[in-house]
């Protein structure tokens, strides 16, 4: 059988042995054939391919300082801009504080400016000047809105409704009629109001014909600021009362005519002497 092994290193040629010898030296055995290993210079050449020259040392440094100081001016670009968005944030901060106190400032002028209207409108209906001369309530009654009020504050001043009408009509008045602009005379209720719950008497009744509320100078009601469920003639209730709640709009009860409870007086004013 024929040898056919590969011996190590270098290129392999089939040759015949009878080739290696001449006519004086004929081989030993015959027709047989043997691996000869040839060596080339080839594969050694392709060793030098992969030492790096001198220049390619120069080249790779350059390249890796170049990348060092683009590193370096990325490093000190960004510490830049830290500090700039720092010195943003601070002077933001400060915007921010300056206008916390400007809201408050603006807050407290418009609370001045409520606080003055309020006094500018009191001084106003306590100081009506007229062509004539200067006007003004009697004692005891209280000036609002241009017109004088009395409101019997002691709590053994009560009465019916009639008994009412004629105290204030020999006061030169009459029974309150309320209107929307009478805000101000309930929030004195509210804040003067004693412990009890009594309400009022108001110049409003429905005396004359039952359901038809008119006012005492004989004009309708357009407009009620009833309690939810009133009125509702409750055993003949023909007078009205109004209650010092917080609830303006709400504050009007239909009673009983002959019941004793408080009153509210109005009239024009004065003219003083």
């Amino acid at each position: 059988m024929e040898d056919r092994r590969e011996p190590p290193g270098g290129f392999k040629t089939l040759i015949c042995e009878e080739d290696l010898h001449d006519e004086e030296h004929p081989p030993r055995h015959q027709s047989n054939w043997h691996y000869v290993t040839l060596s080339s210079t080839f594969a050694d050449n392709k060793l030098t391919d992969t030492h790096l020259t001198l220049d390619d040392t120069k080249r790779i440094s350059k390249e890796l300082a170049d990348l060092q100081d683009t590193y370096k001016a990325a490093v000190e670009t960004m510490k830049d801009a830290r500090k700039q968005l720092d010195s943003e944030t601070s002077r933001q901060t400060q915007t921010n504080w300056e206008l916390e106190y400007q809201t408050k400032r603006s807050n407290d002028y418009k609370s001045q400016i409520e606080t003055i209207t309020k006094e500018i409108e009191t001084m106003r209906s306590h100081l009506p000047m007229i062509s004539n001369g200067c006007k003004h309530c009697p004692a005891g009654w209280i000036l609002m809105n241009s017109v004088c009020y009395y409101f019997p504050l002691k709590s053994d001043q009560v009465k019916n409704w009639k008994e009412s009408r004629d105290f204030c009509q020999l006061q030169g008045g009459d029974l309150i009629i309320i209107n929307s602009q009478d805000k101000e005379v309930i929030n004195f209720l509210i804040n003067h109001k004693s412990k009890s719950s009594m309400g009022f008497w108001i110049g409003l009744s429905d005396l004359h014909e039952e359901g038809t509320w008119k006012w005492w100078d004989g004009t309708f009601l357009n407009e009620g600021y009833w309690l939810d469920g009133e009125p509702n003639d409750f055993h003949g209730e023909d007078c009205a009362a109004v209650y010092p709640i917080e609830n303006f709009f709400k504050a009007w009860n239909d009673a009983e005519c002959g019941r004793r409870m408080k009153w509210i007086c109005e009239k024009a004013l004065t003219t003083m002497s």
